[in-house]
C-alpha cells in the first residue's frame, strides 16, 4: 500500500481510523469472567462508584490498602469511592465493622483508616472488647458520652446491618474485594495501581447488559 499517493486529508483520516480501532481494542482487553464478572448485584445512590469490601483484621486489605488509595488517587474525580467493612460473624471482625462507622459517624476516617490498621497489624491486634473501641476513639479525641452514645444507638445496628446486606447481596466471598456501579465484581489479580484505575474506568463507563 503506497500511502505517499493518498492525500493529505485522506490520510489523516485513515490514521484516526486505526487510532480509534486500537482503542478500541485495547478497552476490549478487560475479559468479562478474567477481568471482572457481571452481578446482580447492589443499588448504588451515586455513579460512577467503586465500592470496597474489607475488613480492617484481614491481613491481606491491610497490605493492598496502599494500592488502593494510590487508585483512588489516580481515579481523582472521576469515580466515587467508598468501603463496606465485612463482619463475617466473627465478633473481633465486627467490633472493626463498629470501628469504621464510627469513623465515618465522626467524620475522622482519614485521620483513623491507616491508623486502625497499623493497631491492629503492628501494635495491639484486633479489638477484642467494646470496651477497647471506646478507648480508642477517646483517645483520637471524641468525648467518652459521644462514643457509648453511638455505640448503643440504633442507628449503628442499622449500620452494621446494611453493611451485611451489601455483602450477602454482592456475593462477597473474600477481602479485599472491589465492585465497579454495583454490578462489576473485579477479579482477584496482581495489578498495579495504573491497571487497576484502568479498569475501573473501563468498567464505571459500561452500560448494563440486560
Amino acid at each position: 500500500m503506497n500511502f505517499l499517493k493518498w492525500p493529505l486529508t485522506t490520510l489523516l483520516l485513515f490514521v484516526a481510523a486505526n487510532m480509534m480501532m486500537f482503542n478500541k481494542v485495547e478497552a476490549q482487553g478487560f475479559v468479562e469472567g478474567v477481568d471482572y464478572v457481571q452481578i446482580r448485584g447492589i443499588p448504588e445512590a451515586k455513579s460512577p462508584i467503586v465500592r470496597e469490601f474489607f475488613s480492617y483484621n484481614c491481613g491481606h486489605c491491610y497490605r493492598q490498602d496502599p494500592l488502593f488509595e494510590k487508585t483512588v488517587e489516580l481515579l481523582g474525580d472521576k469515580v466515587e469511592f467508598s468501603r463496606t467493612p465485612i463482619g463475617a460473624g466473627r465478633p473481633s471482625w465486627i467490633l472493626s465493622q463498629e470501628a469504621y462507622y464510627l469513623a465515618q459517624k465522626f467524620k475522622i476516617t482519614p485521620q483513623v483508616h491507616g491508623n486502625i490498621f497499623k493497631r491492629i497489624h503492628e501494635k495491639e491486634g484486633a479489638f477484642t472488647r467494646p470496651e477497647q473501641l471506646r478507648d480508642y476513639f477517646v483517645q483520637q479525641g471524641v468525648s467518652p458520652d459521644k462514643v457509648e452514645k453511638a455505640m448503643s444507638s440504633a442507628d449503628a445496628s442499622l449500620a452494621l446491618s446494611n453493611y451485611d446486606t451489601q455483602a450477602q447481596l454482592a456475593g462477597i466471598r473474600g477481602v479485599p474485594s472491589l465492585l465497579v456501579n454495583g454490578r462489576y465484581l473485579i477479579k482477584s489479580k496482581q495489578r498495579t495501581a495504573e491497571e487497576l484505575a484502568e479498569l475501573v474506568s473501563y468498567l464505571s463507563s459500561l452500560e448494563d447488559k440486560e
